[in-house]
């Protein structure tokens, strides 16, 4: 029996809204147990327990806020598509690879300068951009598409992306210290509640550790996971730029934005990275 891989990889955007399902029903069960569950009765008590309930219930909000806000954004901001005009205004500006660009018809990506060309779009490539099976059409500087947020993470969604594995991961912790420091003297429903909090935001965060590890590692040398067999057998990749700029890259210049999901005008108006088009190379650096 043949087996329609496009079809399945289409199923798999199906998975990605029942994964937003399972987060928010892992954020919801947090909050529970540790705002309304547990936090909230110590509140009315004054003194020392109201003062510690206080202080959890405000660093659990400023996590969970940037969780969700992070979150949203990765799933709902497009990382980047190709405009459909770009491979009239690329083989105008280099018309030595027109004659490329209009013989890649043999189901296989041909190489230009700068670029490439996608038989399944039928459009030119700008660099570091590759064709997703799921989403169907070219991503710009994609790293690859997550089943969490049922999107591609790409040039223009990266950091959020980035921030929303970190949050969680802070979330998570955070839950698990609350809950190692509790006492046990909770009612059996309480206790069950709070542990299953526990359990969840465990197994979530030690599956994204690793997850997250990774793409510390591929942030340091700017590149993407789609990207790592290509710098194979490289002496240098040539979009490194050095770690402080490879992350400017992603992030932008201005510091006061960085743990935030957003970008400063002026850093979308200065670095043609963030939107996909156009990347710096070493010699441009060096230059």
């Amino acid at each position: 029996m043949e087996i329609n891989l496009f079809r399945f990889c289409s199923g798999l955007r199906v998975l990605g809204y029942v994964m937003i399902l399972l987060v928010a029903a892992i954020i919801c069960v947090s909050y529970y147990a540790v705002v309304l569950l547990t936090c909230g009765p110590d509140l009315l008590r004054g003194g020392y327990h109201s003062f510690l309930s206080f202080t959890i219930v405000i660093i659990f909000h400023v996590l969970l806020i940037l969780l969700i806000w992070s979150y949203i954004r990765v799933v709902l901001k497009d990382p980047g598509s190709v405009p459909e005009n770009w491979t009239a205004a690329f083989a105008e500006e280099n018309p030595e690879v027109g004659s490329s660009l209009a013989a890649a018809e043999d189901g296989f990506e041909r190489r230009t300068r700068g670029g490439g060309y996608c038989t399944h779009c039928q459009n030119g490539k700008p660099p570091r951009c590759h064709h997703c099976s799921i989403c169907r059409r070219c991503v710009l500087k994609m790293d690859h598409h997550c089943v969490w947020v049922v999107n591609c993470v790409g040039a223009r969604n990266y950091k959020f992306f980035l921030l929303f594995l970190v949050t969680s991961i802070l979330l998570a912790y955070f839950i698990n210290f609350f809950h190692e420091a509790k006492n046990h003297s909770a009612s059996p429903a309480k206790s069950a509640i709070i542990f299953l909090a526990f359990v969840l935001n465990l197994a979530f965060a030690l599956s994204l550790v690793c997850f997250l590890v990774m793409h510390a590692s591929l942030l340091s040398s700017n590149t993407t996971s789609v990207e790592v067999h290509e710098k194979k057998g490289l002496a240098r990749w040539k979009y490194d730029l050095g770690r402080k700029k490879n992350f400017e890259q992603v992030f932008g210049m201005k510091k006061s934005l960085w743990f935030f999901p957003l970008f400063s005008e002026d850093d979308l108006d200065n670095i043609p990275a963030l939107h996909g088009l156009e990347f710096p190379t070493r010699s441009d650096v060096e230059a």
